[in-house]
Parts: structure tokens; C-alpha cells; sequence
């Protein structure tokens, strides 16, 4: 991971312009290639970024990010305060609560709840920035990743997106869509998801350790 903090502007264009003015900055590359940029308030969630896959060039104090999306984000550094290389090593991942561990089991033992011909591959599918709950393949014969949370946000959405990215260059499993699932899909979520091209749903815990599959409401 290299971790930046310096003055700079950014630019970013494709599906609409955005531009930050100068100010002193955090910016983060992580080693998928994932680009980060954070200020000092705004909590967890970044200015702008760049999803990996991308393509980072550093010309005389100015960085060209670009990916297959035909998106750009230019930052020029007016004055670096610090730019450091870090290694991580592997991360275990995220350990789910009782809740989402028991919605995964109760799913990946149901997959026809989630829709109609639905087949479970494999739990905890690997991919190179961590499982994905479920591995699936649909009634067309098409595979569907399946992220399962208690709460449906936009985390998890951008979660998912992370995952059909890696998954969508293994070329046995291409193309693969995306399903969120989870208690409660907030608006915001819903609305991400759409935009991605990603499904959801919503279950009821209860009623689905009844094994009654006919709970879901699939977008």
C-alpha cells in the first residue's frame, strides 16, 4: 500500500466531471491498484477514487489514473509532506456477526429463495480482495455472485462491485452478475446498486429459518 499526503487538485472525468481545488490531502493506493483520496473530515468515506482495475502514470508532479471505463482522474501534487510504501500482508477478512454467518448457511442451503433455479457453487468464494458469500450459478446457466448482509448499504454494494470485478476476468465464470442481500436495503443502496447493475433483496431471517423460501423480494 502507498500511502500519499500532499497539496494537490484532482480532476475526474467520465460519466460526469468533478473537480477538487487545492488543499492537503490523503491519497491511497492499494495494492489491487484501488486509488483512494480522503480529507481530513468527510468520516470513512473518500473524496474520489479509482476502482481496480486501473492504470496509474506519474508524469512531473501530476498522476493520469484511467481504467477500461474510459474514466480519468488527473491529480497534480503541488507539495508532498509524505509518500510512504507500507506491506500489509494477507488480512483474514471480515468476520461476520451470528446473524450474517447464519443468513449465508440458511442461503447457501436454499439458493432457490434468492430466484427461481438458482444452484449453489460454493460458499466463500475466493477472489484476490476476499470471499464472496456465495457463488451461484442461475437457472440460464449464467454465475451470480451473492453478498449477504445484515444490513444492506452502500458498503456492501461497494463491496460487490470489488468481487464482480475479479470474478468478471476469470473467463469460466464470465459474465457474472451480482446480487445484495440482505434484512434491509437502504434507499441509497438500492440506488448505487441499480446504477451498477446490481441486484438486491430482502429477507426475512425469521421466516427463512422456517424454510419458508417464499420471503424474498428480488429487484
Amino acid at each position: 500500500m502507498r500511502i500519499v499526503v500532499a497539496d494537490c487538485t484532482v480532476n475526474y472525468a467520465g460519466r460526469l466531471a468533478a473537480h477538487l481545488p487545492r488543499a492537503t490531502r490523503l491519497i491511497i493506493i492499494k495494492a489491487d491498484g484501488s486509488l483512494l483520496i480522503h480529507a481530513e473530515a468527510g468520516a470513512y468515506k473518500p473524496l474520489n477514487w479509482m476502482n481496480a482495475p486501473n492504470h496509474l502514470v506519474e508524469e512531473d508532479g501530476r498522476w493520469f489514473i484511467t481504467n477500461g471505463k474510459s474514466e480519468q482522474l488527473t491529480i497534480d501534487l503541488h507539495e508532498i509532506h509524505m509518500d510512504t510504501t507500507v506491506e500489509l500482508g494477507d488480512d483474514p477478512g471480515l468476520q461476520k456477526d451470528g446473524v450474517e454467518l447464519e443468513l449465508q448457511r440458511l442461503l447457501s442451503e436454499q439458493p432457490e429463495a434468492i430466484e427461481e433455479g438458482m444452484m449453489l457453487i460454493r460458499r466463500e468464494y475466493p477472489t484476490p480482495v476476499g470471499p464472496v458469500d456465495l457463488l451461484c450459478r442461475d437457472a440460464a446457466g449464467a454465475t451470480v455472485a451473492i453478498e449477504i448482509k445484515r444490513r444492506g448499504e452502500i458498503d456492501g454494494v461497494e463491496q460487490l462491485t470489488r468481487y464482480l470485478e475479479f470474478l468478471n476476468r476469470d473467463e469460466r465464470l464470465a459474465p457474472v452478475r451480482g446480487i445484495l442481500v440482505a434484512q434491509s436495503v437502504k434507499r441509497q443502496a438500492r440506488t448505487l446498486a441499480a446504477d451498477r447493475g446490481i441486484g438486491w433483496a430482502e429477507v426475512d431471517y425469521e421466516q427463512l429459518r422456517g424454510a419458508d423460501t417464499d420471503i424474498l423480494r428480488l429487484f
